[in-house]
């Protein structure tokens, strides 16, 4: 029987907002909180995950994806990247191999919501640093819900790190990697086991990355009226690095009682310390004056970064109806960066040395409190607070030398910086079924965001918002009987601006030195304090079909309509003390934009679909993407890096009578065209990944597993281009990829 919306208050607040305003500059009230049923239905808590990934992506009422440790145990993927490619809708960006954080709908950096074990990765952490051996599942929604956070126009990413079920594990991995002749050793070791009411889990692992990337940048400026170069140079660079890591996860729980109260401390670590170098060559350029005023430049950096967290967790009872999860961590990280340069002339003269050394350190506490509980109708209500707060201090000193003698970058270049960012957010959720074919889920967000800090000119710098971000999920099956289901979704989600967006100062482009014009493609960057969230209204419909055996065929179309967009705005700015006109890119909110694709996905076994076939496990995706940014002229004025499409094609067999097992994936996007303003334009290339693996089970505790990453390796180039009156300015950066090879002896103990 429907219900009516007197009885679930969280569905009338949120067909309320959806028609109202989502947008404003001072806290609203807080939702009052959703009354409790005086019969409500015993809460049952139960540890471990009876159902399978398909299973709970099938009951789950908001669309999402689980991954795992099945599917993470058979590819034996060594970073995070390589599980999240395979995915539909999900792309990394720059060459093959060289990829950075993980993007769904190919939105930018940003758009997508990136949790480790729910809390918000820090800046500057990288999800290659953890090893897939800490995770225990990756969930991927697609549309926000007002538990989980609505700072996520694109979808989001929830990293679970191990979960210390009863099950004993003691799992040791031993192996190494080799890519251009640079071979790269690590190991994992995790454990699992339980003693009287403790259930207890760690995973350690370390790794040294040997990398060396090759890589071509040609800048050019031609003449618009007739095509004629006018300038040119070419820089040819070669850069190494070696990354040592020490990754360490923990969890310890304490059952504190037969009502499923519980006590659990995650303990985290990851440190990382790279030395690298680059050597750089111009070997001749063109026109006068030349666009770069040196012949060769070396760079010698060293990078650390450390970051630490302690979360504990405290889980029971209010009576027989009520749970509660009461929720805090403390956290932070350590980040030091110096690099020296030296530039010299063709006859090896000495012309400059620019050092730069900065130290960023940030501390931070996270506070949260959850109630929930199961009316006797089947619906179950959830409501809570979450209270975050972070500090950061970063020092940073850029000193050029040349033969006149030194010269500190001025006061908006250096210095001590300080910043600091406060969020409170309260949500009120409810999810119940509705009928035998109909389930729903309808939630309410509010989240206030206050920033502070120190402006480009020494003065400080405050920035307040505020946003309700109501969400309602919805599932229909034609026959409650069968397993063919419809979802829809209708949202609102949002992006906060980067709090290096909005607090700072100025940072020169290392290729000019200060006293001299940079170029509209190497642009100095200045933060704007007056930024505004970007507010996104999402229309979600999928299609869905799971087979008997555990397959799954689905069609997902997805709508963004997104206001406030900001985008990078290139202008002409003299830095402090002096009249030198450079180049400067600024953030700005630019007006609207929105984004509509198609995700299509298949996985099966092929005897499924055909008698007597090998039992093979096929998967593949394909999702088509268009955009459209209002006040930016067409063609291609689609939202920044956002492909038209994106693919992967992949297989798994186990050869019949042998211990083997073979797989493989092809991921394809295609090249792209971004009009990114009236004067300015990126061309990315298309790229292929081809990766395989073969795993040999030598005996029931031992296999021993080789993949093979980047199999077709190929050149990537990435084209950045501005217009003046009379000439373009364009720089091609052509990179070289390579195959990557590893080795690794997996072992039970």
């Amino acid at each position: 029987m429907t219900k009516t919306l007197a009885v679930h208050p969280v569905l009338a607040l949120t067909a309320l907002a959806l028609g109202g305003g989502a947008l404003a500059q001072t806290a609203p009230a807080t939702p009052a909180p959703a009354p409790a049923a005086a019969d409500a239905q015993r809460v049952e808590i139960t540890g471990g995950r009876s159902t399978s990934d398909v299973d709970q992506r099938r009951q789950a009422t908001a669309a999402k994806i689980v991954i795992g440790r099945e599917e993470l145990d058979k590819y034996g993927d060594s970073s995070v990247g390589e599980v999240l490619r395979r995915m539909p809708g999900v792309t990394t960006p720059g060459p093959p191999g060289r990829g950075g954080a993980p993007r769904m709908r190919g939105m930018a950096g940003g758009y997508t919501q990136l949790l480790i074990d729910g809390q918000r990765v820090p800046p500057g952490f990288s999800l290659d640093t953890l090893n897939p051996e800490q995770i225990e599942r990756i969930e991927i929604l697609r549309a926000p819900t007002a538990e989980t956070g609505a700072r996520a126009i694109a979808g989001t990413i929830n990293i679970i790190t191990r979960e210390g079920y009863k099950r004993r594990v003691n799992d040791l991995r031993l192996g190494f990697g080799a890519e251009g002749g640079r071979i790269s050793p690590g190991f994992s070791w995790t454990r699992n086991d339980s003693r009287d009411a403790l259930v207890y889990n760690w995973t350690l692992s370390a790794f040294q990355n040997r990398r060396e990337t090759d890589s071509s940048t040609t800048t050019t400026d031609t003449q618009l009226s007739d095509g004629q170069r006018l300038r040119a140079a070419e820089e040819h660079a070669l850069a190494t690095e070696r990354r040592n890591a020490l990754n360490a996860t923990g969890r310890l729980q304490w059952r504190l009682g037969g009502d499923g109260e519980s006590l659990v401390l995650q303990p985290t670590l990851f440190t990382a310390y790279t030395p690298g170098q680059r050597s750089a060559e111009v070997p001749g350029q063109t026109g006068s004056p030349a666009l770069l005023a040196y012949d060769a430049a070396d760079t010698e950096s060293h990078n650390r970064f450390t970051s630490a967290r302690l979360n504990a967790q405290w889980r029971g009872r209010l009576g027989e109806a009520l749970r509660f999860d009461l929720s805090g961590n403390v956290n932070g990280f350590d980040a030091r960066s110096d690099s020296v340069r030296q530039e010299t002339d063709s006859a090896g003269t000495w012309l400059r040395t620019l050092d730069d050394r900065s130290h960023t350190r940030q501390k931070g506490v996270a506070l949260t409190g959850k109630l929930s509980t199961l009316l006797a109708s089947g619906a179950s209500l959830v409501g809570g607070a979450e209270l975050e707060h972070f500090q950061r201090d970063q020092t940073r000193t850029t000193v050029q030398w040349t033969p006149n003698g030194s010269t500190n970058l001025g006061a908006d270049g250096d210095g001590n910086l300080e910043a600091s960012s406060t969020r409170l957010a309260l949500y009120a959720q409810d999810e119940w079924t509705i009928s035998p074919q109909w389930s729903a889920n309808a939630g309410l967000r509010w989240e206030g965001l206050l920033t502070g800090g120190d402006r480009p000119d020494g003065g400080h710098a405050s920035n307040r918002s505020s946003v309700w971000t109501p969400l309602l999920h919805a599932v229909w099956k034609p026959d409650e009987k069968s397993r063919d289901q419809v979802r829809f979704s209708l949202t609102r989600s949002y992006r906060s601006p980067d709090l290096g967006n909005l607090v700072g100062r100025r940072s020169y482009s290392p290729r000019y030195a200060k006293e001299v014009a940079n170029t509209l493609t190497s642009p100095d960057g200045l933060p704007n304090p007056a930024l505004k969230p970007e507010l996104a209204s999402g229309l979600e419909v999928a299609v869905e079909r799971y087979l008997a055996q555990g397959g799954l065929l689905s069609a997902n179309l997805f709508y963004r309509q997104i206001s406030n967009l900001i985008r990078n705005v290139v202008s002409l700015e003299p830095p402090s003390g002096t009249a030198v006109q450079r180049y400067v890119s600024r953030p700005e909110n630019i007006g609207d934009a929105r984004s509509v694709g198609v995700e299509l996905e298949a996985r099966f076994r092929l005897d499924q679909l055909v008698d007597d076939a090998p039992r093979t496990d096929l998967r593949g995706n394909v999702s088509v993407y268009r955009s459209q940014v209002d006040g930016v002229p067409g063609p291609d004025n689609r939202l920044a890096e956002q492909p038209r499409l994106s693919a992967n094609l992949g297989a798994d067999h186990r050869l019949r009578g042998t211990p083997l097992t073979v797989g493989g994936n092809v991921n394809h996007v295609p090249g792209y065209r971004t009009q990114l303003a009236d004067n300015r334009f990126a061309i990315a290339a298309g790229k292929t990944v081809v990766d395989a693996y073969a795993l040999w089970a030598l005996d029931a505790n031992t296999a021993l597993r080789l993949l093979a990453s980047n199999l077709a390796p190929r050149d990537y180039t990435a084209t950045t281009g501005a217009d003046t009156a009379t000439v373009r300015e364009t720089s091609d950066t052509t990179t070289r990829s390579r195959l990557n090879l590893q080795l690794r002896l997996e072992l039970k103990l």
